[in-house]
């Protein structure tokens, strides 16, 4: 064999074993050389946020973590935080002179890259990746964003472990002192984005089509990180399973329910005619659960909600507004149900 055939040989031998680790268990790790995740994580491994609140200045590292950590609001029930956080900010470890970040950002997991968004500009996330991991027949993708550069190009095929990027601090509200590699792991939810965000937002250009960040529900990374170091085994579906449902909301049957065919092990309840669906959703906004009903309805509908003595728009992510019977869909929630099954 020529040298040439050898090493195309190599490639494709290279791309099979890709392949295969997609559909075996998980493997995967930390995107940059910090790991205090597993060492207690705090200001160590979190980069902090600047806030200012009731007149005080701080820098909470919290802000840093994945959930409801940014915008306190002060109810009779004590302090919440109304702005959600779909990933983790993982601070730097090294600097050159002039204090721009040097830490390599590399692949989580074995997948393809499906996106790269070079101009900074075209999203709050900066300059970002997206990379495809296939496990046990359903496709996630995680996020690296705010890069300084990237060192791969869309259709690469990438080992866990991978360089892919530096760590910097394009994107919006950043400097070089809070400099920060946001990471997220997400599901989508509906291939037929690019459709729904003409139709609702036309007048605002959509620069990185279905990997936009309003189609990707972001999972508590930081927690699966944490739980798969404590249980190698652990899949994404036995991961949602722990999850606590903080809504349902029932949609109209539809061909086009695209959520259900991405993640056919969230469906349940399938012996039933199906006239409508009943989606499971965790406080974070990520489904967790797809149920046949044999009830029609002509549009989303909420049809069940944690109690709480807390208006839900502070509560899920403004999908919901209200509380107990007279709590209902906002606009932007039923906006965001209409996506799951659209066109509809």
């Amino acid at each position: 064999m020529s040298q040439r055939g050898g090493a195309i040989a190599l490639v494709l031998i290279a791309r099979a074993s890709i392949m295969l680790a997609q559909n075996s268990r998980i493997d995967i790790s930390l995107p940059t050389d910090n790991d205090a995740l597993f060492h207690g994580g705090g200001a160590a491994f979190y980069q902090y946020i600047e806030r200012e609140f009731q007149g005080e200045k701080s820098r909470p590292w919290e802000g840093g973590r994945y959930g409801f950590v940014r915008n306190p609001v002060p109810t009779a029930n004590g302090l919440l935080y109304s702005r959600f956080h779909e990933g983790i900010d993982i601070r730097p470890l090294s600097r050159d002179a002039h204090g721009e970040p040097l830490d390599e950002v590399r692949a989580i997991a074995d997948g393809k890259v499906v996106h790269t968004n070079t101009v900074a500009g075209y999203s709050n996330y900066g300059r970002y990746i997206v990379i495809e991991h296939g496990w046990e027949g359903s496709l996630y993708y995680s996020l690296y964003g705010h890069l300084s550069t990237i060192t791969t190009t869309v259709g690469a095929l990438v080992h866990r472990g991978e360089r892919i990027a530096r760590m910097g601090h394009t994107g919006e509200g950043l400097n070089q002192e809070r400099a920060h590699l946001h990471l997220e792991l997400n599901l989508m939810l509906n291939r037929n984005f690019e459709d729904w965000h003409e139709h609702y937002f036309a007048r605002e250009p959509n620069h990185n089509g279905i990997y936009n960040g309003i189609n990707l529900a972001g999972i508590d990374i930081a927690r699966f990180f944490l739980e798969h170091e404590r249980r190698p085994e652990l899949t994404v579906p036995a991961f949602f399973a722990e999850e606590e449902t903080s809504y349902k909301v029932a949609v109209p049957d539809s061909p086009r329910f695209d959520l259900r065919k991405l993640y056919p092990w969230m469906v349940k309840n399938v012996a039933v005619n199906a006239k409508s669906w009943e989606v499971s959703f965790a406080r974070s906004g990520v489904p967790l659960k797809i149920e046949a009903r044999g009830e029609a309805v002509a549009e989303p509908t909420i049809t069940y909600l944690k109690d709480s003595d807390v208006d839900s728009i502070y509560l899920t992510r403004g999908v919901v507004a209200g509380r107990g019977e007279q709590a209902h869909l906002s606009e932007s929630g039923m906006r965001l149900m209409r996506l799951l099954t659209w066109p509809d």
